[in-house]
């Protein structure tokens, strides 16, 4: 019995050195040397401190800034630790009279808005955590923005512009608006 005990037991004590130990920290050596920005979080930082990440949306919900998508993430949106959908099927009531709410709530804060309300911003993604929104769910925004900030809505759809993402390498994917960049650009041109 001992004779094979002790290899199996040392077999376990190298591979969990190895894997449990070296492997990631090489993995993680690697990637903060090829992809400093990224193995740190992708945090965004203001005057020096993390305010977020652009990976992983927040939650906005004054009618200054734009709104990205809705989260299913608990206890709270954009919850990293609880990242998933709401997994409602399109024909579920609960899903249904969300979509309904949210859309009545868009009309609330913009009632003069008379355009179509994008899917994205009433609708929850997969992981709960969207940090970008499309060009359309941005444009939508534009009026309600520039209305409560008292700029012209003409400078807030040259940001939206300014901070639209095309496709990678051309292709793949669509056009986007990462909500955080964009509402610290519109922060820093309202000025104080």
């Amino acid at each position: 019995m001992k004779t094979l005990i002790r290899p199996a037991v040392s077999l376990f004590v190298v591979m969990s050195v190895i894997t449990g130990v070296l492997y990631p920290l090489a993995v993680t050596g690697v990637a903060r040397l090829a992809f400093p920005d990224q193995a740190a979080g992708s945090l965004v930082l203001k005057d020096g401190k993390p305010i977020g990440s652009s990976l992983i949306g927040q939650n906005f919900s004054d009618p200054k800034y734009f709104w990205g998508r809705p989260s299913a993430t608990a206890p709270m949106p954009y919850n990293a630790g609880g990242s998933g959908g709401s997994n409602l099927g399109p024909l579920n009531p609960a899903l249904v009279d969300a979509v309904k709410g949210r859309v009545e709530a868009l009309k609330a804060a913009d009632p003069g808005n008379a355009a179509l309300v994008p899917v994205d911003l009433v609708t929850a993604s997969a992981s709960g955590l969207d940090p970008e929104i499309s060009v359309a769910a941005a444009r939508y925004q534009v009026s309600r923005v520039a209305r409560v900030r008292k700029l012209a809505p003409e400078r807030v759809q040259a940001l939206v512009q300014q901070h639209t993402e095309g496709r990678l390498l051309g292709l793949l994917g669509e056009p986007r608006v990462n909500v955080l960049a964009l509402n610290l650009a519109l922060d820093q041109a309202a000025g104080p």
